[in-house]
């Protein structure tokens, strides 16, 4: 599965790309860089970090900044379309007030946003509450 994703991305298939994208697949909600750390054990953190950052600008994941928590990051859908890191999904993300994890929730149609005077390019939805897992 990940060399299928990777290869489709356009990325070169390594073993250090395909481990960290495994993680990622093994996860139902969105993981901090410190959560990625952890699981690699040891690693040289700036390939880590330009891996991640490769993965970002060629549409594997997005990035999540929910108010007051540290930037977390997920799949994109396999569709994704992207254009230098500017990534377009329909969905909202939401976190979950017990367990605090963060989750991509697909909707049907996101609103549509218009402003007077300006030009609306990107919107982003979040939504708090309690997640299945918590209920």
């Amino acid at each position: 599965m990940e060399e299928k994703i990777l290869r489709q991305k356009k990325l070169r298939v390594t073993p250090f790309r395909t481990e960290v994208l495994s993680i990622f697949l093994n996860n139902d909600h969105a993981i901090s860089a410190q959560n990625i750390e952890e699981e690699l054990g040891e690693h040289d953190r700036i390939t880590l970090y330009r891996t991640l950052k490769s993965f970002v600008k060629n549409g594997v994941i997005h990035e999540i900044v929910m108010p007051g928590d540290v930037k977390k990051m997920a799949l994109c859908d396999p569709v994704c379309d992207h254009d230098d890191g500017l990534h377009e999904h329909n969905h909202i993300h939401f976190q979950c007030k017990k367990c605090e994890e963060v989750f991509c929730a697909d909707v049907d149609k996101l609103p549509k946003v218009e402003l007077p005077g300006f030009s609306v390019e990107e919107v982003e939805i979040q939504a708090k509450g309690i997640c299945k897992n918590c209920k």
